[in-house]
């Protein structure tokens, strides 16, 4: 077997290729959702928004942990982790200051955008999968994208029930079920990225 280290190089390459699309396809999404949930005052649109930029971030974070020393990648995936629970602090903020000021969502935007981002964040999650059990790094990756489905999932219903119901609560629900979401998810990667850190010390 060669020592030439071409498996390592291989799987580098393959896994650059697969963050640089997953950070193209979330800074667009962030971008369409912000704007829509702006235009929309859907306070789902823009916590799925900001967890696109989060997301974007995150793929960065690990483009730059690709080919380093296991050490890097943990530290890259804590940091990651962290990001994540800081966005949910900032979601979970928005959703109580739109409980206080009064917003009209506009159901049928909610529900178009997020099909679209659906989609995107589908896409995602399949070229995401093949990674799921490999490094620290990419196993945050995959957090990531299959918490953006339950996330637009969740929007696509609050959207059907703002619409069926009149009323802006599923949207502020919604909002908060994200955050939870997403806060959720930065926990497991920060608690997987110390578990990694002690098993490479024992």
């Amino acid at each position: 077997m060669s020592d030439c280290g071409c498996d390592v190089e291989i799987e580098s390459k393959e896994q650059s290729r697969v963050l640089w699309i997953l950070l193209g396809i979330n800074a667009t999404m962030f971008i369409v959702e912000l704007a829509a949930g702006i235009i929309a005052e859907s306070t789902g649109l823009i916590a799925d928004s900001l967890d696109m930029l989060a997301d974007a971030a995150v793929y960065g974070i690990g483009l730059f942990a690709v080919g380093r020393a296991a050490s890097t990648k943990i530290r890259a995936a804590a940091m990651s982790g962290v990001f994540q629970i800081l966005l949910a602090t900032g979601v979970a903020i928005e959703v109580a200051r739109r409980w206080f000021v009064d917003s009209e969502p506009q159901a049928l935007y909610m529900i178009g955008v997020s099909v679209i981002a659906l989609v995107a964040n589908v896409v995602c999650l399949a070229l995401i999968s093949r990674q799921k059990d490999g490094e620290v790094h990419m196993r945050a990756s995959w957090i990531f994208s299959k918490n953006d489905v339950i996330a637009n999932t969740g929007v696509i219903v609050a959207g059907v029930l703002v619409h069926t119901l009149a009323s802006s609560i599923p949207d502020l629900v919604i909002g908060a079920i994200i955050a939870l979401v997403v806060l959720r998810g930065g926990i497991a990667i920060v608690s997987d990225a110390r578990n990694e850190s002690a098993r490479l010390s024992a």
